[in-house]
Parts: structure tokens; sequence; C-alpha cells
């Protein structure tokens, strides 16, 4: 296949970009350091600086997974302007490009998150149920989806990936965690009982590729586990696999004080399940968290991780 990625030398595009020069596909990788992509993503997949470079090649795929970070800062009006360009903004440019090709991809794969339904308190959230709350992250979630949706006019299957946490040795979530919880210095957040939907690095690409596959899959997926912990479960596994204590909280009026909204990210939550996926056929290798932390945190499994 030919495939385009967007986001590709994020941490889940740098994993696939892997997967599948490893089964013979061509890949390109839109970005703004098109010179970095070969020594980020592999010598086998080149980089692009503007979309009409590829104007005359072919497109089987594209999978767009770009936008800057939404939890590692405040959101400050200048933060959401920019976690609005390189969501939706960039897939509109997309779309617009791709509407302007002679010959179409068959599929667009898009990035959402599992923040589209916002606070989900004690819903059990699949594929069929609608947004619980509306904050900033869910309205960001629920344009991205909107713009990705309207190259189904232009003949392409649209698949809207909607991730929860995922779980890699390096990078992503576990990499800001680990530090405090070596130091004994881990614990639940807030009351720690909002539900955390998480996903083993393993199981995220392997969801994609299959997606990728499926000529009827089409739609909104919740890619996360089959069994979500709430913080507290979350915090005490981790602290066990990592053979420290994990005993002191941070207390919810701190957050709010120093984070603002993105405070409600993290106090926040959602029991989604993956019904869609599994549903056609997709098999998790990684169900139960205490699996998927030790195969991350221990010396075989990182080495496995590297050969995803």
């Amino acid at each position: 296949m030919n495939i385009l990625l967007t986001g590709g030398t994020g941490l889940i595009g740098r994993a696939l970009c892997k997967h599948w020069s490893e089964q013979g596909h061509s890949l390109w990788v839109w970005s703004r350091t098109p010179e970095r992509v070969a020594e980020l993503c592999g010598p086998q997949v080149r980089g692009i600086g503007a979309l009409h470079e590829l104007d005359s090649q072919p497109l089987d795929a594209v999978v767009n997974l770009a936008g800057a970070p939404i939890a590692d800062r405040p959101w400050t009006n200048a933060r959401r302007t920019l976690l609005w360009q390189s969501r939706v903004q960039l897939t509109e440019r997309l779309v617009d490009w791709l509407a302007q090709r002679t010959q179409k991809p068959e599929v667009l794969i898009s990035g959402s998150a599992v923040g589209w339904y916002g606070d989900g308190g004690e819903h059990t959230l699949t594929e069929d149920n609608q947004a619980v709350a509306s904050d900033f992250a869910s309205q960001l979630c629920d344009a991205w989806e909107e713009t990705a949706r309207e190259a189904e006019a232009l003949g392409i299957r649209v698949v809207l990936v909607r991730t929860g946490l995922v779980l890699a040795r390096d990078g992503g979530f576990l990499q800001r965690l680990l530090p405090v919880f070596r130091m004994g210095l881990g614990g639940r957040i807030g009351s720690g009982r909002q539900w955390m939907p998480w996903i083993h690095l393993e199981d995220q690409i392997g969801l994609i590729d299959f997606l990728l596959h499926q000529s009827q899959a089409r739609g909104p997926y919740n890619a996360c586990a089959p069994r979500p912990v709430r913080n507290l479960e979350f915090t005490r596994v981790l602290g066990h696999v990592l053979h420290r204590p994990a005993l002191l909280p941070v207390p919810a009026p701190l957050l709010r004080l120093g984070l603002g909204e993105l405070a409600g990210l993290l106090l926040g939550g959602q029991r989604a399940l993956p019904a869609r996926v599994q549903a056609q056929g997709y098999g998790f290798r990684f169900h139960d968290l205490d699996a998927a932390l030790a195969d991350l945190l221990t010396q075989p499994g990182s080495q496995r991780l590297r050969h995803v």
C-alpha cells in the first residue's frame, strides 16, 4: 500500500511507520521538519513538507494523527488556538487537498480521542452513545471528527479512532508518571474514582492496522482496552509493578489552581469500551492493566515492544 501519515513523528505515528515498513508498505509523512522523518520514523519513510509534493503519487490510505499535545500545559487562549489549528484546521487542509486530487485514497483514518464524550462519570460509553458533557476537549474532538467526515462526500471511507491513554515505555502518558512513581511519590488524582480508558501501544497499532484492512469499517471506534480502570486502581497497579508505594494523592483544588480548565481532563474520565472493533473481530493482546504495565516496564517486554 501507499500510505500518507500526518503526525507520523509522534508516539503512535513512529510505531505505525515501523510496523508498516516491516510489512513492505510505501510511506510518506507530512511534517514541519521533513528532513528529520527518516531519522525518527525509519530510513524507508519519506518526509514531505507540503502536500502538493504528492499530487501525482497514487495513495491507498491517509492516516491523520497530527495534533499538538493537549495535556502538557494550561489551556490559555493561545494554547487553545494552537490545539484547534493543529487538529481541525490541519484536517481541513488535508481534506481540501484530497478533494483536488483526481485519484482518491480508499480510506482516511483520522485521529480523535475518548474525550469526545466529555466527562462520562459512571456512564458506560460505547460508540452508540452521544457525548455526555461538553467542554473544550469534547468540542475540539467533535470539530476534528466532523471535519474529517467531510471526506465521505469524496467517496472516501472515513474511520475515526477515539484513542484513550496510550501506554508505552518510551513517551506518552507513562513517561510523565514514571519519574514520580519511581521515587515513591505517586498517588491518586483527586478522588481517584474517575475512569481511565487505557490502551497498550501494541494494541493501538494493531487496532489501526486492523481498521485499515477492514473494508466495511467506517465511523467512530473507541481505541481503548476492554477493561478500563479507575484512577485509584491505575495508581495501585503502577506502584505494584514498580515495587514502590503510591500513597501521595494530588488534591483536586491544587490541580484546579495550577492547571485551570485543563484540570478537568485529569479529574474526569470515560468508562469507554471498544465495542465496535471487538464486534468486527479485533482481538486485544492486552485486556488487563497488570499485564500491560508488566509488559512495558520489564526488560523483556520493552524489547518486544520495539518490534511492534
